[in-house]
């Protein structure tokens, strides 16, 4: 066959390629990425409802400004209850935050060491974790131990376990992901480990040295432990696409907060006033990162702090599908709140 026509073969199964492709393009991303930006943060919010979220909240906290408060949607479909942006959210792994600055301040109390072992501290595990009596407590932090991720196991979240013996349970005995400290995996089970190391050396709860230690000083007196500690009508409903009812009772091992709270957390955090001093402040970001995400059945959220305009924005949404579009949709909800934010920035600057 000569080259020519080879060529025009290979093109036309390119062609076909592309075109069986398109019926299989998430249009609504697409869709949800182009549509002109709308002029206010409150019309990009009332948008998101379209977009299949039952519910959205977003707070922004300007510097020097009041903070704004945003909601549409929803807070409890069924009961018709619209979204409320002061209603509890469980913000799922934007909890490690807490936990890493809970560390960091034991570390500077001199109560933990960062380059022990996660023998030195739990005797226990040698032998059950691959790897245990060379994984060090800043490892955990970093998510450079390899240890599995105990929500990875086959069909976790169809029955999540109640407790952290019982998740752990779940990893024990199984070979590690990576050898310690070559390489990167974000994996629950280390902040699950970091819990229970805070329990241990402080002989209490581990929310009870975090409420104590970091969210009292701040007055943030919206932030709870547990889905057990409030009051359900309290807290905004989540949902799964597909399933029917309402996921908010279920325990999940996620601090819940108002947006406020959160935001508050997160300025605090990145201006370094929930530190002690500098030194802290600089064990702390050795350690970890100053903005997180959080996903869970039902919960979906963004906190992070933008230094270019001095803002932190926060955004819950309620909704989770398996395929992961809404989480793609939050994301672009969330960037275009952000320009949104900038661009009235620096009209108000008369940039």
């Amino acid at each position: 066959m000569k080259k020519s026509k080879i060529k025009v073969i290979v093109r036309v199964i390119l062609a076909i390629g592309t075109i069986i492709s398109l019926f299989y393009v998430p249009w609504i991303l697409i869709w949800a990425w182009v549509v002109p930006l709308p002029d206010t943060v409150a019309e990009q919010v009332e948008k998101a409802t379209e977009l299949g979220f039952d519910g959205i909240v977003v707070y922004v906290d300007e510097g020097g400004r009041p903070p704004a408060f945003y909601a549409a949607g929803w807070k409890n479909t069924e009961e018709k209850i619209p979204a409320d942006p002061h209603a509890l959210f469980k913000v799922a792994s934007v909890s490690k935050l807490y936990t890493a600055v809970a560390i960091t301040k034991l570390v500077t109390e001199g109560r933990l060491s960062l380059d022990k072992t996660l023998v030195d501290y739990f005797p226990n595990l040698e032998g059950r974790i691959e790897n245990a009596d060379s994984i060090t407590i800043r490892m955990l932090v970093q998510h450079r131990s390899g240890i599995p991720n105990y929500t990875d196991t086959f069909n976790y979240w169809a029955a999540p376990k109640a407790n952290n013996a019982d998740r752990l349970e779940l990893i024990l005995d199984l070979p590690a992901d990576f050898k310690p400290g070559q390489d990167f995996e974000y994996s629950n089970t280390n902040y699950l480990l970091l819990a229970e190391l805070i329990e241990k050396v402080t002989g209490q709860d581990r929310f009870a040295y975090i409420k104590t230690e970091i969210l009292d000083p701040l007055h943030l007196e919206n932030t709870f432990g547990s889905i057990h500690d409030v009051e359900l009508d309290e807290v905004m409903s989540g949902y799964y696409v597909g399933y029917d009812g309402d996921l908010k009772t279920d325990d999940n091992d996620s601090i819940l907060a108002t947006a406020e709270d959160l935001g508050m957390f997160l300025r605090a955090l990145n201006e370094g006033t929930m530190f002690k001093d500098e030194k802290e402040q600089g064990i702390y970001s050795s350690l970890y990162r100053y903005d997180h995400t959080g996903l869970i059945p039902g919960y979906q959220t963004i906190a992070k702090y933008h230094k270019d305009i001095d803002t932190v924005i926060i955004q819950f949404t309620n909704t989770v599908d398996f395929e992961g579009y809404n989480w793609n949709l939050s994301e672009i909800i969330y960037s275009r709140i952000v320009k949104i934010v900038r661009r009235e920035t620096k009209d108000s600057l008369g940039i």
